[in-house]
């Protein structure tokens, strides 16, 4: 049974030190950037019930590392690296490789209503878009996802993956020619 979404409301005891406002920032910052690390998981994992359950449990291990949350310098790049490890993570287990993905219909996230017309015109946008991303390298795909979807500069994804900034240019240069190609 999947766990359903539900927005986190968690008071902290105050301390002298400052470490629990740093707590509650996370908290406030993981819903505020919510909707956003869910559809970025959703085109890691492939279906909606994964990427609650990877948002869920990145919380989950946002929450326990609480006391050292004051040592973060970008706390956004950071929850956003959790979720991206933890979807690794589940890729990477049995039960997640027997799973077979659902149609793209069934795990666009909704919005705010548009007129029928867009809707089916989006929908075709977000499945080509979903299949093309596919094709790119876990690298290629998790710089891509980051930038566009985290929102993260060139120099926090460099910082938060350990390597150049130069090596992140390149990777996200290669994604974009490779989506270019495949949705032309």
């Amino acid at each position: 049974m999947a766990k359903r979404d539900v927005a986190v409301s968690i008071r902290v005891k105050p301390d002298t030190n400052g470490r629990s406002a740093r707590a509650e920032e996370m908290v406030r910052l993981f819903n505020d950037i919510r909707d956003e690390l869910i559809s970025t998981l959703l085109y890691v994992l492939g279906n909606r019930d994964d990427a609650l359950d990877a948002a869920q449990e990145a919380f989950i291990k946002c929450w326990n590392a609480r006391d050292q949350v004051h040592q973060v310098l970008n706390l956004r790049a950071w929850i956003f690296r959790v979720c991206f490890n933890t979807a690794k993570d589940m890729q990477r287990s049995a039960w997640h490789r027997r799973a077979k993905p659902l149609k793209a219909e069934q795990y666009t996230m909704a919005a705010k209503e548009p007129a029928p017309g867009e809707t089916a015109e989006r929908r075709e946008c977000v499945d080509r878009l979903r299949k093309a991303i596919r094709h790119l390298r876990d690298e290629e795909k998790e710089i891509f996802l980051l930038r566009q979807n985290g929102d993260l500069t060139y120099e926090q994804i460099a910082d938060m993956r350990g390597c150049p900034v130069g090596t992140v240019k390149t990777q996200m240069r290669s994604a974009l020619e490779k989506l270019r190609k495949i949705l032309v």
